[in-house]
């Protein structure tokens, strides 16, 4: 199993608040190469979990494991991309993907091959001397995905990704990502509020229940004929409703 969540509980403080529970028992395990897809109300965790996963929050019980040991913090076996790219502005394109590159120490010479090779692999060639401030968002969201993608993780963490791209662009920016994961087998997992989105990306699409977080149901998405897709849209979006109309606490 890659990743294997086991009543994980996770809870914060906000300053002058109560005490609030983001996850609250949640049980999840996904295999390598699966691409998963969670979906929940606002606020159910979904975000929550993806940092647990990345390492840059710690769970405050239970146990979150990849390939069988506990998730300690921030590591290269894992990647995020997330909503806002976060480019350097004073960077070009070839200068981003190779940050991270750089930042492992590798000779400049090498880095620029490999850079290139996911330039290449987002369909970004011929705009590696581009500034982001001269790319549309699809572009820099492909930057973004290429500079992960460029560290070579195991598990790519994706958090509404494609949230921000008018409507035309994120269907070609999911149509790109399928063909990026049928090449590389990353595991995947992907945030995000939109059903149908999530129905035509994921091998799973993983429900959770409102506040705090927990799995609500599961249902197999890939290879569902068309028709039949419709009718899943319509079966998620009535568990996510009854989330809404009845909302768990703590």
């Amino acid at each position: 199993m890659k990743i294997d969540a086991r009543g994980v509980r996770l809870e914060y403080r906000p300053p002058r608040a109560a005490l609030q529970v983001a996850l609250d028992g949640l049980d999840l395990q996904i295999g390598a190469k699966e691409f998963v897809a969670l979906l929940g109300p606002s606020g159910c965790g979904t975000s929550s979990f993806l940092y647990l996963l990345g390492g840059f929050l710690r769970a405050t019980r239970g146990e979150l494991l990849v390939d069988g040991k506990p998730v300690a913090g921030p590591g290269p076996d894992r990647g995020m991309v997330f909503q806002h790219q976060a480019l350097f502005p004073w960077r070009t394109v070839r200068g981003n993907v190779t940050y991270g590159l750089e930042e492992q120490g590798l000779p400049k010479a090498d880095c620029v091959a490999r850079a290139q090779v996911y330039i290449d692999l987002v369909k970004l060639s011929g705009f590696e001397d581009a500034y982001p401030n001269r790319l549309s968002g699809g572009m820099k969201q492909r930057v973004a995905l290429a500079r992960t993608l460029a560290m070579d993780p195991d598990i790519l963490l994706m958090d509404e990704p494609f949230g921000a791209l008018d409507a035309q662009t994120r269907r070609i920016m999911q149509e790109e990502l399928l063909e990026i994961w049928d090449r590389t087998r990353k595991t995947v997992v992907f945030v995000t509020h939109d059903v149908q989105e999530a129905v035509y990306l994921a091998d799973r699409v993983i429900v959770m229940t409102a506040a705090p977080g927990r799995i609500r149901t599961i249902v197999n998405a890939r290879g569902v004929a068309e028709a039949e897709r419709r009718d899943l849209v319509d079966e998620l979006w009535a568990h996510i409703r009854k989330e809404v109309e009845q909302p768990r606490h703590a």
